[in-house]
């Protein structure tokens, strides 16, 4: 799944994900803080990227990805997504 993911890191906390769709490829910006890192537990921002968009694709379709997904909007909009993101 991972394979397909392609991840630009875009200056500081912010990357540029590529994934492909039916149609064509779907870019997202991806922006991750200081503070949503510490709530995760985490210190590997592209890794945080990359296994959110993994948890993103379990609920929705690539091609309904929005043009930019903030991380503290993630935790706000799933409740579940701490608890999959803190779990070794």
């Amino acid at each position: 799944m991972a394979d397909d993911i392609e991840i630009d890191a875009q200056g500081e906390h912010g990357y540029l994900v590529t994934q492909p769709s039916e149609l064509e490829d779907v870019r997202t910006w991806f922006k991750v803080t200081p503070e949503v890192m510490d709530q995760l537990g985490a210190d590997d921002e592209e890794d945080v990227v990359l296994r959110t968009v993994q948890f993103l694709r379990r609920h929705q379709d690539v091609a309904d990805f929005p043009e930019t997904v903030d991380l503290e909007d993630v935790i706000a909009s799933y409740d579940e997504y701490l608890t999959v993101m803190t779990a070794d």
